[in-house]
């Protein structure tokens, strides 16, 4: 894939990272054209991210999409804390989609939120634009009240001259300042004054009382005039194509339009969601399956194994994992993970217009500059004359990362076969959700373990799985044969083993698949943390003291996990109940370490119940507490109820979940009691939105071992006949 600067490459990716400060100051006529253009009564906009208002408002232009983990309420703190601002005049939009202006500094030049970046990347970006709007605030009060800027003193939004006992809010200042030049740097506060950042029940979420009384929107919530409404009839086997159809039937569904092939299926256009239903129902579709998946989920297991029985690619080595010592102990085991939906509680939806120019898209864009690129593509036009405006959205996990082959390009060709001026809002339900695809990948983990002497001195693990970079714009990210995503959290483990080594397969398949929350590690933290509990346990050792004695070079895992071993009671003799056992397991994923102990116990049906968790927690610096907190409790819900219930099945390439009856997740009675410790750290900030759920699926399979159980190991855990 290309930009318009040329090809996006992982050295491309990599070398914008290192431009802090792209895109964040904007030249003195985008700014007036950005101020007459806001809404409201805007005179200030120093840079891209800030307006103040004559209202004394302060509104943040957060360049990552809010679905329910937190950036406009840590990114709107970071620029409140630099401008000394009362939280009660913070406002918060999300960006427009201009990658030169607000791309993510992780990603390089892309406008995209993932990878739990959002603060990590925006940190001292928000905080500089803050503190350069306040200079200027104050520089303008300083003129108009001659004295020195130096001697002017901001709280709480007000600007102050004590010893002539002026002041004035923002908003009394705002005009004037947008007449001073911009400094090219403003000095940062130190940490040590920070009045909201990291600070305990001071910043309350902005997106909450929307969300609370209904005033939020959403893409779902969409509805404009002369809209039509499109649901997709697609292939029940992935990789099915369409041979023939009659639409006769659907077409004298009464508020049924259109009915249009594309390249997902056929499009049925009509007047509102129902109709739209009711007349896809109707379709008589002849599906060609040449080439489509019909293998179950059993046999592309099985296929897996087969290739786990021999290395694959290596990702890491050390040592010699094939040499044989008299008197060792060999222990190998076998983890089979199943392709999981992401289960968003708003399922996939879009509007769009199409002028004959130019584009105007809604919608929960997760990665807005690769979905302006597919857009354009379909349009024939340039991704600059594609406009898009994201909305909050219902969740993700994954889901919304569009590369390529979902739903912008069936939003985009649905708009383009109806005709110019003809607004569409194409919607999924949730059987399309669950049944659609683009799955976090099924893996099979193959490893062996030697003890000698009671130590672990050999670890082989080979991986098994799709790759779901491959033919997508991250492709470049490839490396000497290995998809990083796929062994991320396998090929570096924090134990000191002599000799180790990680290989890869990546098998092919028709079933499409993409990232999904903590990626990678939803399936290697598993298979780690599960078979160093094994051979722990093998070698007669504790699992808390025997991991600590192999991390020697892992100082932050070895906190986390000393830190949660501590709030559970771990080695101080306290035992659970009766019936009960405690399992812990540790994990780093996007810079953030984080470990858990899980207290379960078995239910009069046979299957585990998880009564408490206990999570320590290390991001580096804390923006907001209650967000750290509310990740880690609401990461440890989503992968309690994956491990426990949730599988997408395959019965000769249908899938056979279809809604949350059968896709099945925690429920409310179910969920467990969570303590989380943050770790105080002087690290630069990491993500939180996706590091709480790999440990706590070993922390269940390691508690289930000393309930006398097996460690389960083919998720999930709770399996049916399907």
């Amino acid at each position: 894939m290309t930009t318009t600067t040329g090809t996006l490459s992982r050295r491309t990716l990599l070398q914008a990272t290192t431009g802090l400060l792209i895109g964040v100051y904007l030249t003195p006529a985008t700014r007036a054209a950005q101020a007459t253009a806001a809404k409201g009564k805007v005179a200030l906009a120093p840079n891209a991210f800030v307006r103040v208002s004559t209202d004394n408002t302060v509104t943040v232009l957060v360049k990552h999409i809010e679905f329910g983990q937190g950036p406009m309420t840590g990114l709107t703190t970071l620029v409140a804390e630099e401008m000394d601002a009362d939280w009660s005049q913070m406002r918060a939009e999300h960006a427009p989609a201009d990658a030169k202006l607000y791309n993510n500094l992780s990603f390089g030049p892309l406008q995209g939120t993932g990878g739990s970046s959002a603060v990590a990347n925006s940190y001292e970006q928000m905080r500089k634009a803050g503190a350069v709007a306040r200079a200027m605030l104050v520089q303008a009060a300083a003129n108009a009240w001659k004295v020195p800027a130096s001697d002017i003193a901001v709280e709480r939004g007000v600007l102050r001259h004590v010893a002539s006992r002026r002041q004035g809010r923002f908003g009394q200042f705002a005009v004037a300042a947008s007449k001073l030049p911009v400094p090219p740097d403003a000095p940062l506060k130190d940490p040590s004054s920070f009045r909201l950042i990291g600070r305990e029940g001071v910043v309350k979420k902005l997106d909450v009382p929307g969300k609370t009384n209904g005033t939020a929107q959403f893409g779902m919530d969409i509805h404009e005039p002369g809209m039509l409404t499109v649901l997709v009839a697609r292939a029940p086997r992935f990789g099915g194509k369409v041979t023939s159809f009659d639409a006769t039937a659907t077409r004298a569904v009464n508020g049924v339009v259109e009915v249009k092939q594309i390249s997902a299926g056929i499009a049925v256009y009509a007047k509102d969601t129902w109709s739209a239903i009711k007349g896809r129902e109707k379709l008589k579709v002849v599906w060609d399956d040449a080439a489509a998946e019909k293998r179950s989920s059993a046999q592309i297991v099985e296929d897996y194994r087969q290739l786990a029985r021999s290395p694959g690619t290596v990702a890491a080595s050390q040592g010699d994992v094939a040499a044989k010592v008299a008197g060792e102990r060999v222990v190998e085991t076998e983890y089979v993970f199943p392709y999981l939906a992401h289960g968003p509680m708003e399922p996939l939806n879009g509007f769009l217009v199409w002028d004959g120019q130019r584009v105007k898209a809604r919608y929960g864009s997760q990665i807005q500059t690769l979905d302006q690129m597919q857009i354009a593509k379909v349009f024939g036009i340039k991704p600059e004359d594609v406009e898009i405006q994201t909305m909050l959205a219902g969740g993700s996990f994954g889901r919304r990362i569009d590369l390529g082959h979902d739903m912008i390009l069936d939003l985009a060709e649905a708009a383009k076969a109806l005709g110019p001026n003809k607004p569409v809002k194409i919607v999924w339900t949730r059987e399309d959700d669950i049944t659609g695809g683009f799955y976090r990948p099924a893996f099979v983990h193959r490893l062996r373990g030697v003890l000698r002497d009671g130590k672990v001195a050999s670890w082989s693990n080979t991986i098994v799985g799709q790759s779901f970079i491959i033919g997508t714009a991250f492709e470049g990210l490839m490396k000497d044969g290995i998809d990083g995503t796929m062994v991320e959290g396998a090929k570096i483990i924090p134990y000191d083993i002599p000799n180790f080594r990680c290989d890869a397969h990546i098998a092919k398949g028709s079933v499409p698949v993409t990232s999904w929350r903590s990626v990678g590690s939803t399936h290697t933290a598993y298979a780690t943390e599960c078979f160093i509990d094994q051979l722990l346990e093998t070698a007669g050792l504790d699992p808390v003291d025997g991991r600590l004695s192999l991390m020697g070079k892992s100082a932050r895992h070895a906190g986390v996990l000393k830190a949660v071993a501590e709030m559970a009671k771990w080695s101080s003799g306290t035992q659970p109940e009766r019936g009960r056992a405690r399992g812990v397991a540790v994990a780093e994923s996007f810079g953030t370490y984080v470990a858990e102990i899980a207290e379960v116990s078995m239910n009069e049906n046979g299957e585990p119940r998880v009564h408490k968790v206990w999570c320590a927690v290390d991001c580096g610096t804390v923006v907001n507490p209650d967000i750290v907190r509310a990740q880690m409790e609401g990461g440890i819900g989503f992968g309690l109820g994956h491990i426990l219930y949730a599988q997408v099945s395959l019965d000769e390439g249908r899938p056979v979940q279809r809604n949350f009856n059968t896709y099945r997740s925690l429920r409310i009675q179910e969920m467990p009691e969570i303590e989380v410790k943050i770790i105080d750290s002087k690290e630069k900030p990491t993500g939180v939105g996706e590091p709480g759920v790999p440990p706590i699926g070993p922390a269940v399979a390691n508690a289930l071992a000393r309930l006398g159980k097996p460690r389960p190991s083919q998720l999930p855990m709770v399996r049916g006949d399907a």
